[in-house]
């Protein structure tokens, strides 16, 4: 498969199951709205390091959001429930919590109750307030500026989706970085699904296992241009630069749908662009039971 004078590598990406929630973070202004998200949603692109991924998913009008105020949603995954349990009122604690102006409520219903104010209504020091609206429970929180507003806890999907994925392989890097822009742009739109790396870009793909004891994940040398003396090279003689674009989802349509508008972007500019080829990370299907096959994907496959 061609399109636009790119190859369309015959391979699929391989995912793996996670937990997900949605939360949604308002503030009085979108300002302050989106410091808290991106601070509550920082260092959390990897489980391997991070315990977490996490990103923005869109910013949110007022009409949008539970008390009418400028808002942002975001999305978090970990590899369980009871880790994901762990990590959301840590993170909405230090990040939101902390911020000024700032409320925090579900954006999913259903599911495993993840801890919100649950959690966090101890900070109150016994001068915390509950109450029920719509058979819902949020609590109010005294802060020094006023009060913190959050539901006591947020919905999950069990069987959300990690590591869907898709490689840029171009002429330079340059080429490769206006690939992955154009993608990230386009994914920007996809409901469900995040980019939790650096700008929704990854330069350092890795596969599994390292020839130093310890560690679970090291470079992949079959698509390092520098390596292609020394390991076995995925790459055509042409291509001097590759990033990866990973993805994070509440269902596997999402995904799909989100790899989808991707590399489609990329395909948009071309091989008059650089573009050479696009192509996905997986380990034979050992890693996990989804896979998303390229051709599949831009053929309107599920």
């Amino acid at each position: 498969m061609v399109l636009n004078g790119v190859e369309i590598r015959d391979g699929f990406a391989e995912a793996f199951p996670m937990a997900g929630t949605r939360l949604l973070i308002t503030a009085d202004t979108p300002r302050w709205a989106l410091t808290a998200a991106r601070s509550m949603t920082g260092f959390a692109t990897s489980v391997i390091g991070c315990g977490c991924e996490a990103a923005v998913e869109r910013e949110l009008l007022p009409a949008e959001t539970p008390d009418g105020r400028p808002g942002v949603s975001v999305l978090v995954f970990a590899m369980s429930v009871k880790d994901l349990k762990r990590v959301v009122p840590l993170r909405v604690g230090q990040s939101v919590l902390t911020c000024p102006t700032t409320a925090c409520y579900a954006g999913l219903e259903g599911g495993p109750a993840i801890p919100i104010g649950r959690a966090l209504r101890y900070f109150g020091d016994g001068h915390q307030i509950s109450k029920r609206l719509s058979g819902k429970r949020i609590w109010r929180i005294p802060v020094m500026e006023g009060e913190f507003v959050c539901d006591e806890s947020a919905g999950c999907v069990a069987a959300a989706v990690g590591g869907g994925n898709f490689l840029v392989l171009a002429r330079s890097r340059a080429a490769a970085l206006a690939g992955a822009e154009a993608a990230v742009e386009a994914m920007a739109d996809i409901e469900g699904a995040v980019l939790p790396f650096p700008g929704g870009v990854v330069r350092a793909g890795s596969k599994v296992g390292s020839k130093y004891a310890g560690l679970v994940a090291s470079t992949n040398g079959a698509y390092c241009p520098t390596l292609r003396a020394v390991t076995e090279s995925a790459l055509p003689a042409e291509a001097e630069s590759v990033l990866e674009i990973v993805i994070d989802g509440l269902s596997e349509a999402a995904v799909a749908a989100s790899m989808r508008a991707g590399i489609a972007a990329v395909c948009d500019l071309g091989a008059e662009a650089g573009i050479l080829a696009i192509d996905a990370g997986n380990y034979g299907g050992n890693l996990g039971p989804f896979h998303f096959h390229l051709r599949a994907i831009l053929e309107g496959a599920p």
